[in-house]
């Protein structure tokens, strides 16, 4: 039996004994097969990814070696022509052959998302989990932009299980020992909202009050210094719990069991509230199915459009949105504009079902919490929602990272110069031959207020009335003789 360590320095042990894998690439050939979990990977992919940009003339063939010598190291008492066990050809690739359990950063995985029944077995569990970790995920593959991504996926999971085990351990009433160890998570990765969160309950439960209270007081300065933003919905209301000493913060009875997995919030917990935007019926059914079996999330509401969707927000104030990027009406990029322009807004997670360039960079521009696609697994999804209350942007795997990079700094082409991206959207709604008051109540807002921004806009722009503005429009591409509504 084979184990394969990936949770650091990448190996596998076989008997007590650590393998020879040969050289770097030829690890690398078996770490990206691990990578995909067991799925096949095709030999094209493999030489594209290995050698970035430049694959020499006999990369196949090389490919071929790599993994006839890996099989050797693998399987040393493999007859000659008996079929590989570990290391499979499945046309037209190879895979990975084997059990959660041998593979660390599988079963870490595992450990993580799996349903736990109670604190006690949730505090096992990720103490189980962590203690796989060696150091950096695939360490020694940081030059190649697939280990790049997954390194850093694992990580999010690793900094979700400390959270994890440090709540199990709180409603445990393990209260001291978790401060030192959340002081340094928060103090590591300010950021992150749950661990404020938690260690401001520690520390009240301990009976330090105003060391809670500075705790969330630190974690409003970081994020108004790094992101402009204030205290998430769910640290607002901790703070508020904290001042008026609220029961529910207590240490809860030990004796009174966790509510099942997919369940709602139980009494003194406080739900995720997500409202849903997407015009199509399938798809808010499938987004409900999936925050249904998800612990501590509630849905507050669904809507079509981007006009029902900013009606929403102000109504059931969601701590987070799963907002359609393209819709009727209103799109969602100019909902979430105008969602992330009010006081105190929730999260926005942008969803789409083609992950190309121009949507990333324009959700990006918008502030969003998130980016994913509406065909990943719905572990991305709610992978999406707690990193985002916790105050990290998750984007999707699929979505790499050279888009960032690619589209860092870059300006809309086809907006004029100086205008924000409120003014093209109103330039757009415009442009589609929507009076002040309908404009007013598709972004909800006064009517007096949009009359007085189409003016600034007219006057700013050298305009003399809105038919000009609606020329602009369609010169610059903002809207086109077939968008909707035109």
């Amino acid at each position: 039996m084979v184990t394969f360590r990936a949770l650091g320095p990448f190996g596998a042990i076989s008997d007590g004994e650590t393998l020879d894998l040969g050289g770097q690439r030829q690890q690398a050939v078996l770490a990206r097969l691990l990578v995909a979990g067991g799925r096949a990977v095709p030999v094209s992919v493999l030489i594209d990814e290995l050698w970035p940009g430049e694959p020499p003339a006999q990369a196949l063939s090389t490919i071929q070696g790599y993994v006839s010598r890996l099989r050797r190291a693998l399987e040393p008492n493999r007859a000659p022509r008996e079929e590989a066990g570990v290391l499979v050809s499945a046309p037209p690739g190879y895979a990975l052959r084997a059990d959660v359990e041998d593979v660390d950063s599988w079963h870490f995985e595992h450990l993580v998302k799996s349903d736990h029944e109670g604190p006690a077995m949730t505090l096992e569990r990720m103490e189980t989990a962590l203690a796989l970790w060696r150091g950096p995920a695939l360490a020694g593959f940081q030059e190649l932009a697939w280990a790049q991504t997954e390194a850093t996926r694992l990580d999010g999971l690793r900094l979700l299980a400390v959270e994890r085990r440090a709540d199990a351990a709180l409603r445990l009433g393990r209260t001291g020992p978790v401060i030192p160890d959340l002081e340094a998570h928060a103090s590591a990765h300010p950021l992150r909202e749950e661990a404020w969160r938690l260690l401001a309950l520690a520390l009240y439960r301990a009976g330090r009050q105003g060391d809670a209270l500075g705790a969330l007081r630190r974690a409003r300065e970081t994020l108004r210094d790094e992101l402009g933003l204030d205290l998430g919905p769910a640290l607002q209301r901790l703070e508020q719990d904290i001042l008026v000493q609220s029961e529910h913060l207590d240490v809860p009875d030990p004796a009174v069991p966790d509510r099942p997995a997919g369940g709602p919030a139980g009494p003194g917990e406080v739900a995720l509230r997500v409202l849903i935007a997407d015009d199509q019926a399938l798809v808010r059914t499938g987004l409900k199915v999936i925050l249904d079996s998800e612990p501590g999330l509630e849905l507050v509401g669904e809507a079509e459009n981007g006009e029902q969707a900013i009606a929403l927000v102000q109504s059931a104030r969601p701590d987070v949105v799963l907002m359609d990027i393209q819709m009727p009406r209103l799109d969602g990029l100019a909902a979430a504009r105008r969602i992330l322009a009010a006081e105190a807004p929730p999260r926005v997670i942008m969803m789409t079902t083609f992950g190309t360039d121009e949507n990333l960079y324009a959700a990006l521009r918008a502030g969003v919490s998130g980016f994913v696609l509406k065909t990943s697994a719905p572990e991305q999804l709610i992978a999406a929602v707690r990193a985002a209350v916790a105050g990290d942007a998750l984007l999707d795997p699929a979505v790499t990272t050279h888009l960032i990079a690619a589209f860092a700094g870059r300006r809309d082409p086809a907006a004029p110069e100086g205008l924000s991206d409120s003014d093209i959207d109103l330039i757009k709604l415009v442009a589609r031959g929507l009076t002040n008051r309908q404009i007013a109540m598709t972004l909800a807002v006064p009517e007096q207020e949009v009359a007085d921004e189409v003016t600034a806009l007219l006057r700013g722009l050298g305009l003399v009335d809105r038919a000009q503005l609606v020329v602009l429009a369609y010169e610059r591409g903002l809207v086109s003789p077939g968008s909707p509504g035109a």
